[in-house]
């Protein structure tokens, strides 16, 4: 299996527009006055998506999960 590393300019294109996309689906928390939640809703889905695809990668093998959870069970 070959691996293919994005340049650092790629990355940052490529976070832009998962950003611009996940933030479109987002948005339906506006009607509901949550709006000011989704820019930290954002920050830890890119997290957990970073976190995916270093370990489809091979690069780290570690649980995917959210860093601070805000409803313990």
């Amino acid at each position: 299996m070959t691996i293919h590393w994005l340049g650092q300019s790629e990355f940052d294109k490529a976070i832009g527009q998962w950003r611009l996309q996940a933030g479109e689906i987002l948005a339906i928390f506006n009607m509901y006055g949550q709006g000011e939640y989704i820019k930290g809703a954002l920050g830890e889905l890119e997290e957990i998506t970073i976190d995916f695809s270093k370990r489809v990668r091979g690069e780290k093998d570690q649980p995917i999960r959210v860093k601070v959870r805000r409803n313990p069970r």
